[in-house]
């Protein structure tokens, strides 16, 4: 019987998803490879600890917390039903990561409820982003520093929707994002936690987007995110669901939380639109976003 438990974990190490299981009291008694890979967190690290302890500090699309009262797989504890749900975990770098969860109960011999199990899988993993990603890459299209697409690939792809419009009236928006006060962060922290945030907000961004919309870094902490085929309820609701992962995620440095927040100004593209005129909006709508207190989104 030993042996074949082995086996089992053994296997379960070498499968894509992240796996893990607890026992009634939602305490983890097992983390796979791929669990690691996706959440950042080893084995050691989470062995032992409850899930509802704010180690993957799941959150739904609304930002609320799952772990005080939400959790799935406490609700599969309760009523012993499979469920599964798409939410969004805080890697232990401090970013967001969409993942699809599965919950199964875990019965013993005699049917009873003896713990559960939960396979999640990273819903930002697509093919088609690594694959430009690797081009940007090799086309030195991308930041050094966030690895999203600079400035000059940026203008590029923004300039490019630009001419479908025109030719197609193939509809597309922009969000303009300001990390909020990040130069007391510099001047409080250091500019290594600058640099930390900035990947922070870069992989929050790009990890909460399709495959065929694109996120760039404009300048110092400003961001622009461009979007696809939206209509305007769409490019808010899609503004409002970044700001607030953003909001929601969290890195450490030397025991403290750091947290930061975003302003943006979100834009559909209009007749006659340059690629100055429409950032230029997008731009002045984050302005009026600062002014009525930070932490928001202003569109038009």
């Amino acid at each position: 019987m030993e042996a074949s438990v082995k086996e089992m974990m053994r296997l379960l190490n070498q499968v894509g998803e992240g796996v893990y299981f607890t026992d009634r009291q939602r305490r983890i008694t097992f983390w796979n490879k791929a669990a690691e890979r996706i959440s950042g967190y080893s084995r050691k690290e989470v062995l032992g600890s409850k899930c509802s302890e704010n180690i993957l500090i799941h959150i739904d699309v609304r930002g609320r917390p799952l772990c005080r009262g939400l959790c799935p797989l406490a609700c599969t504890l309760k009523d012993r039903k499979t469920r599964q749900t798409g939410i969004f975990l805080h890697h232990k770098q401090g970013h967001r990561v969409p993942v699809h969860v599965r919950v199964y109960p875990l019965r013993n011999e005699n049917r009873m409820v003896i713990g559960a199990a939960e396979l999640f899988t990273d819903s930002s993993e697509k093919p088609e982003l690594w694959e430009r990603m690797h081009k940007l890459e090799k086309l030195a299209m991308s930041d050094r520093l966030t690895g999203v697409a600079n400035r000059h690939f940026t203008e590029q792809y923004l300039q490019a929707r630009l001419e479908e419009f025109k030719r197609f009236h193939w509809p597309f928006g922009i969000i303009f994002f300001d990390i909020d006060d990040f130069k007391t962060l510099n001047d409080r922290h250091s500019h290594r936690v600058g640099d930390l945030a900035l990947k922070t907000v870069a992989r929050t961004l790009q990890g909460n987007i399709r495959s065929i919309d694109q996120v760039g870094r404009w300048g110092g902490e400003e961001f622009i995110v461009i979007l696809r085929n939206p209509d305007r309820k769409n490019l808010e609701l899609i503004a409002e669901k970044l700001r607030m992962l953003v909001e929601k995620s969290v890195f450490w440095e030397k025991g403290a939380p750091i947290r930061v927040t975003l302003s943006g100004g979100a834009t559909l593209a209009s007749s006659g639109d340059t690629r100055a005129t429409l950032v230029e909006r997008a731009d002045l709508l984050m302005y009026q976003s600062k002014k009525a207190g930070k932490n928001r989104v202003s569109s038009s």
